[in-house]
């Protein structure tokens, strides 16, 4: 569905392309995800053009996890991205659109027969092995060509972010140590072996990082690391240091200079490799969220407001932890604004809840908002990560529509749930 409109100019209105918030509840419903098309686009042409490098080829690989769809599969590949899939249903929602097997990463730390099997009938461009027994079940499989693998490996790096999205420590689930020597042992295994093409290292120390530091102490840790294997005779010519980059979400967070960044860790990839007289063919990184959380807003409307004894306001939205975990999740902060009353001080201190029967049904514990009525609109800045990709059915509540605009033309890239859609799959007994 497309619908195309001429500009609006509301400055006390929220726009989103050339649509105010009000047109776009009333033609596809409520709660609504939002996703900026354009914005998106420019994001990924920022890290294409940002990270490069004269002396290694460089490739950016979009991290499906944060936000998937066949629209965002067909733009990542129209954008001349690679494309990170963590499962079979991510992996099958692209090549459903003809996304070119040989700019899959295929991840996932406890993979499937199944899924092993379908990465090795598509070819995909990259096989990331977490752990020896993936590597035993891929065996088994008796592939009839050698498959493209890196290792993933923790690097026991820092990252200065929520324990939950902390991924390279050296106890997390993801990965294998390189403090550990079977680490080393397994690499040799992988080198030696007929059906495994063992190019080079992945790693991935966490999300909404905000800062160089920790990148920068990964690619040292790395490039010693392959300068070890390569005194031994094993070269590895491929680094994947992962994605995890920061997004704004509040005004209190960090305005992450992401050229300059980009830029300054090629650098410091290549000075790291001319000290150690290495020579890497290939370096990937793999953002998500850093490209769709900014380009996405949630617009909900408000329901009941009440204030308890305690003097606390609650504006209940028409959506729910069903659809924006991670408040609850990670204890994540947003910001919210009153789609139609932009220009109205927002200086009154509410609490944002959802219509779950949960009390941790919270999507902003503290908002400033003006003073709201039933039928208004809120719409909540920087949801495009990890909102429709993390949305349940719990209470039986259905997920909203998906729309991505672009200027004056809104298309639905996911419809609305149905009562139908959800009982589809249930069954009665006699």
């Amino acid at each position: 569905m497309t619908h195309s409109v001429p500009p609006i100019a509301q400055s006390n209105t929220l726009m989103i392309g050339d649509f105010s918030a009000r047109t776009l509840i009333q033609r596809f419903g409520s709660p609504l995800y939002v996703m900026d098309e354009a914005l998106i686009r420019s994001k990924m042409r920022l890290y294409k053009t940002a990270f490069s490098h004269p002396d290694f080829k460089t490739t950016i690989t979009y991290a499906g996890k944060a936000f998937l769809t066949k629209a965002m599969v067909q733009i990542t590949h129209q954008e001349g991205l690679s494309l990170d899939v963590v499962s079979l249903g991510e992996l099958m929602t692209a090549l459903s659109v003809n996304f070119p097997a040989e700019r899959l990463v295929l991840h996932g730390n406890n993979k499937s027969i199944e899924e092993l099997q379908a990465a090795i009938d598509a070819n995909v461009g990259l096989l990331v092995l977490d752990n020896p027994d993936e590597f035993q079940r891929l065996i088994r499989l008796k592939p009839q060509h050698r498959i493209p693998v890196l290792l993933r490996v923790n690097p026991g790096i820092e990252a200065h972010t929520h324990d939950y999205i902390k991924t390279a420590t050296p106890d997390s689930k993801f990965g294998m140590s390189l403090g550990d020597p079977a680490t080393f042992d397994f690499l040799r295994e992988l080198a030696d072996h007929p059906l495994i093409d063992l190019q080079g290292l992945h790693c991935h120390i966490g999300s909404q990082i905000q800062s160089i530091d920790a990148y920068l102490e990964t690619v040292n840790v790395l490039l010693d690391t392959l300068l070890s294997l390569s005194k031994e005779g094993l070269n590895l010519h491929t680094l994947n240091l992962g994605g995890g980059f920061g997004a704004r979400y509040v005004d209190s967070d960090p305005i992450l200079d992401l050229p300059q960044l980009l830029n300054q860790l090629a650098e410091a990839i290549f000075a790291g490799c001319r000290q150690r007289q290495l020579t890497l063919k290939r370096v990937i990184l793999e953002p998500g969220r850093s490209i769709v959380a900014e380009a996405g807003t949630t617009l909900y409307t408000v329901g009941s407001i009440k204030t308890t004894i305690t003097g606390k306001t609650y504006v209940m939205v028409d959506g729910s932890m069903a659809d924006h975990l991670r408040t609850a999740l990670y204890q994540a902060k947003y910001t919210a604004l009153a789609a139609e009353k932009l220009d109205e001080p927002h200086d009154q201190l509410v609490t944002i809840a959802g219509k779950a029967c949960e009390s941790g049904d919270i999507l902003i514990h503290q908002a400033k908002l003006p003073r709201l009525v039933e039928g208004d609109l809120i719409a909540v800045k920087s949801t495009g990560a990890y909102h429709y990709s993390m949305a349940s059915n719990y209470n039986r509540l259905l997920k909203p529509a998906v729309v991505l605009v672009n200027g004056s033309t809104a298309r639905v890239i996911v419809k609305r749930e149905t009562i139908e859609d959800l009982l589809r799959n249930d069954e009665v007994i006699a």
